[in-house]
C-alpha cells in the first residue's frame, strides 16, 4: 500500500475528520477532468499536428521530459514535505540554476581532460551542497523557502556564469554518447532514464515509512510533531534530495545538448509547473510521484504539438502559467472545503 493510500490524519492524531462526500466528488471531478484533458489534447495534436504520434516523436518528447521530469520529482519531494503553501511551505526555485552549474562543472571538468566517473561524482556533489545550502537557509536559518531558494537560485546563476563566461562548454564522452543514444526502437536512452529515476523516487517516497513521514511532515505537522516525526531532518533532506535531483539532471542536460546551456533559467517555469500539475492526478489532490511523471509527460506533448504546429513559444509560456493559476486555485478553494 503507497504511502498516500495509508496517510490520513488519524495516523497521528486521535481526532477524526468528518467525511465530506462533496469534497471527494470535486476531487474526483478535478482529476479524472485532468486525465480527460491529456487524452483529447493527444486526440486534437494527433489530427492537427503532422507526426505527432509517430514513434520518433514520441520518444523525442520523452527524451525531452527526462530533464523537466527529473527536476519537477525533487520539486515534489519539496512539496510533499514543505506542505502545499508555496510561499511558507515546499518550494525549490534554485532547481533550474543548480542543473545549469551542474552540467557546466561537467563539461568544464571533462574540458580539462578528466574522466566520466569523476565529473559525474563532482556535478552530483555539486547539486547535492545547493540542496544543503537551501536547506540551511530555511531549516536552520528559518528563511521564507520562496525567498531562501531565489537567492540560492541567483547566487548559482552567477556562479555558472563565472564558470563558463556566459558561453555554451562543449562535451563528449562515451558516457554522454550512451545517454544519448536511441535504442532500435527509436526509443531514446533518456527515456528509460526518467522511467527509472520515477521507479526509484516511487519506491521510496510512495512505499515506505519514509514517505509516509513526509506527507505527515507537510501536511499535519504539529500532529507529527506531537509523534516524535524529526519535521527539520526530514524537511532539510527533502531539499537535499531536490538538489541531488538537479545535480542529476545537469548530467543528462549535458548528454543531451551535447555540453552546457546558458538558458538553464527558462527550464524553472515548466519545472514548477510540472510538479503543481502533478497533484490534480492524485485521489487526494496531494503531491505524487507518479502524479508528477504523467504531468511531465502531460507539459512535454503540449509543448511539442504546440512546435509541430509554428506556434509561438511565448503562447506556450503563458499556457503553463495559465496551469498554474487553475490548478493552484482548485486545490487550494478544494482545501479550504474540507477545512
Amino acid at each position: 500500500m503507497s504511502a498516500e493510500a495509508e496517510f490520513a490524519p488519524s495516523a497521528f492524531s486521535a481526532v477524526e475528520r468528518p467525511h465530506r462526500p462533496t469534497g471527494n466528488i470535486a476531487a474526483a471531478a478535478l482529476r479524472f477532468g485532468s486525465l480527460i484533458a491529456f487524452a483529447a489534447i493527444l486526440i486534437v495534436f494527433s489530427l492537427t499536428a503532422p507526426y505527432f504520434l509517430s514513434i520518433g516523436n514520441i520518444g523525442n518528447v520523452l527524451g525531452q521530459s527526462t530533464i523537466s521530469g527529473v527536476l519537477a520529482i525533487g520539486l515534489t519531494v519539496v512539496l510533499i514535505a514543505g506542505g502545499s503553501n508555496v510561499v511558507t511551505g515546499g518550494i525549490d526555485l534554485s532547481l533550474a540554476a543548480n542543473m545549469g552549474l551542474s552540467a557546466a562543472v561537467y563539461a568544464s571538468l571533462t574540458q580539462l581532460g578528466y574522466g566520466d566517473p569523476t565529473a559525474v561524482a563532482a556535478s552530483i556533489l555539486t547539486g547535492t551542497l545547493i540542496g544543503a545550502v537551501n536547506a540551511i537557509a530555511v531549516v536552520y536559518a528559518g528563511i521564507v523557502p520562496l525567498l531562501a531558494t531565489l537567492a540560492v537560485m541567483n547566487v548559482v546563476a552567477g556562479l555558472e556564469l563565472v564558470l563558463t563566461g556566459n558561453t555554451v562548454l562543449p562535451a563528449s564522452t562515451p558516457f554522454l554518447s550512451a545517454l544519448s543514444a536511441s535504442d532500435s526502437f527509436g526509443m531514446p536512452v533518456l527515456a528509460y532514464v526518467l522511467i527509472g529515476f520515477t521507479a526509484i523516487a516511487t519506491a521510496i517516497v510512495q512505499y515506505t515509512p519514509l514517505g509516509l513521514r513526509l506527507y505527515a511532515v507537510g501536511e499535519f505537522p504539529d500532529a507529527a510533531r506531537a509523534a516524535g516525526v524529526p519535521l527539520r531532518r526530514l524537511l532539510a533532506g527533502a531539499f537535499v534530495a531536490s538538489g541531488l535531483s538537479g545535480g542529476i539532471a545537469g548530467i543528462l542536460s549535458v548528454s543531451y545538448l551535447s555540453g552546457s546551456t546558458t538558458g538553464s533559467g527558462e527550464m524553472l517555469l515548466p519545472v514548477v509547473v510540472t510538479a503543481l500539475l502533478g497533484s490534480v492526478f492524485s485521489r487526494r489532490l496531494v503531491p505524487t510521484v507518479t502524479g508528477t511523471l504523467l504531468s511531465a509527460l502531460l507539459v512535454g506533448f503540449l509543448t511539442n504539438g504546440f512546435q509541430l504546429l509554428n506556434i509561438s513559444s511565448t503562447l506556450v509560456s503563458g499556457v503553463q502559467g495559465l496551469l498554474i493559476l487553475i490548478v493552484v486555485s482548485a486545490t487550494t478553494l478544494l482545501r479550504r472545503r474540507e477545512a
